[in-house]
């Protein structure tokens, strides 16, 4: 089996770097991605893979029947959208949608299952059971296409008995793969909070209610959640990350806003801590004479990489790469709504290196210069189909 993909992600590269070319030069924003759907169809419809659409909207769900097709069931996913970002790259495959970019990565994601897909559709002979292959829509957005694909039954008939995810890592080199088991990525939370009082002249502040003030003593005061109530050994981060408030030199204003962002690795503390921020922040405003409003927009869940199928995943990457070529990856932070399916069913969500230092390909995600060494995507899609067919195997 792993000969046999092998040969057939080398043979079909070539085709899948310009099916990503394509993908990438024509993003389209979170839930907004009707043409990219209309294109993943056409290419199932190609390679002979029965599928679902508008699962979630524009997301699509398809299976790949094996021999005794429910003896296991087994996921991958990818998600299709991209960002509000102004690609700078002078590429052939430049944007082609002002202002929209495929700057995290996700045109390689799609490239790579729907790589996977047509291999895993060619060798289903050779193995039992059924790979369901999920195509999601906004991960980029809130509340998360995974949370909208799990509502709309995509997890369901068939149940799979294990999920896999990728991730593009500019900072892994090509030709490698990361993995990490257990908690991997962080939940990701977003603050809002609004100070209000009397505003007046700022020369005679005894006579207002200064705005300006309660809210710089909250960004400093808010950082003792973190400080003195968590566990140091159980990353968390807080970070208010905007400060509206004022339009001149002389006047206080009536009105100011924060915003910013909390993220945990541990499910409860991280509701514990809203109600400390929640607590903290009313407090210490009314303290100061100052009205407030918070609103905590609860995102996405933490990551969990389960040990068994991460370590399966993992031993199979090295079966496929070498040792040397599947390496460690450090906890992260970022969120991402693959931690949707990881808090339903058992899920290993992995890297895949695409940095090249040598021809200086180093841009992280989320920039205007992200790229990828396209070396990539004969691995991506060898190794996705190889991990997906032998974790049928129980």
């Amino acid at each position: 089996m792993k000969n046999r993909i092998k040969r057939l992600a080398r043979e079909y590269a070539p085709a899948f770097i310009d099916i990503r070319h394509h993908i990438h030069s024509h993003p389209e924003l979170s839930f907004e991605e009707h043409a990219t759907s209309a294109f993943i169809q056409q290419k199932l419809t190609e390679f002979g893979v029965s599928y679902q659409p508008n699962v979630a909207g524009t997301g699509i769900v398809a299976l790949i029947a094996g021999r005794n097709p429910s003896k296991r069931i087994v996921a991958i996913r990818a998600d299709i959208d991209a960002l509000p970002i102004t690609e700078a790259n002078n590429v052939p495959y430049k944007s082609l949608n002002q202002g929209i970019m495929h700057a995290c990565g996700h045109d390689v994601h799609t490239t790579c299952v729907l790589g996977a897909t047509r291999i895993l559709q060619e060798v289903r002979d050779g193995f039992e059971g059924t790979v369901k292959v999920l195509f999601q829509p906004g991960e980029e957005k809130h509340p998360g296409g995974a949370s909208l694909m799990i509502a709309d039954g995509a997890l369901e008939n068939p149940r799979p008995q294990a999920i896999l995810g990728l991730h593009v890592q500019p900072s892994m080199e090509v030709g490698t793969l990361g993995f990490r088991s257990g908690k991997y990525m962080a939940s990701a939370d977003e603050i809002y909070i609004t100070i209000k009082g009397k505003g007046g002249h700022a020369a005679q502040p005894h006579l207002t209610v200064d705005t300006i003030l309660v809210a710089s003593h909250l960004v400093v005061s808010l950082q003792q959640i973190i400080s003195r109530n968590n566990d140091p050994f159980s990353p968390s981060v807080l970070s208010i990350c905007a400060f509206n408030g004022g339009h001149t030199t002389n006047v206080i204003p009536s009105e100011v806003k924060l915003m910013g962002t909390f993220r945990a690795m541990d499910e409860t503390w991280r509701f514990k801590a809203h109600d400390l921020i929640k607590k903290q922040a009313t407090e210490l405003a009314h303290a100061m004479g100052a009205e407030i409003e918070i609103d905590i927009l609860v995102g996405y869940p933490t990551l969990y990489n389960n040990e068994s199928v991460t370590a399966k995943a993992r031993a199979l990457a090295e079966e496929y790469l070498g040792m040397e070529q599947v390496l460690d990856t450090e906890v992260r932070m970022g969120a991402e709504d693959f931690a949707y399916y990881s808090q339903q069913i058992p899920a290993c969500f992995y890297r895949l290196g695409t940095g090249n230092k040598a021809r200086g390909i180093t841009s992280g995600v989320h920039t205007p210069t992200f790229d990828i060494d396209e070396n990539a995507i004969e691995i991506g899609i060898g190794a996705m189909a190889y991990l997906a067919a032998e974790l049928l195997i129980d």
